[in-house]
């Protein structure tokens, strides 16, 4: 069994339109009897202070303003190229893929010129 207690109480700070919130907490922490358990031999209370803040009761201009709303990520991994496919497509001006003819490595001595000069000119990919 545990028990937990709080104090929340309210001082005065140096300004009159100031005030200090403190926060107390204590728990009760039993001591176990069993033979096989853990010999926790404590069984005082523990309390320390929480919380200070201040708590202005004439808001400022600037609390009244809305924030704006911001986004906060971790970095994502990025992508990497795949270079295989990276030397054998390229992406026109246009957003078009294009590919080479295959045909072209060797053997070129039997191939005429003009399916050669064929060959040479890029291939949009289906």
């Amino acid at each position: 069994m545990a028990s937990v207690s709080f104090a929340v109480g309210l001082l005065p700070c140096s300004s009159s339109s100031c005030y200090t919130r403190v926060s107390y907490g204590s728990v009760r922490f039993p001591v176990l009897n069993n033979a096989n358990s853990l010999k926790l031999s404590s069984s005082a209370n523990i309390s320390s202070p929480i919380l200070h803040q201040k708590l202005c009761t004439v808001p400022s201009p600037l609390a009244l303003r809305p924030r704006p709303l911001t986004i906060v990520s971790a970095k994502g991994y990025k992508m990497k190229t795949h270079k295989a496919s990276a030397k054998r497509f390229r992406v026109t001006g246009r957003g078009k893929i294009v590919r080479r003819r295959a045909g072209k490595q060797h053997l070129l001595v039997k191939k005429n010129t003009k399916r050669k000069s064929r060959l040479s000119k890029m291939q949009e990919r289906l």
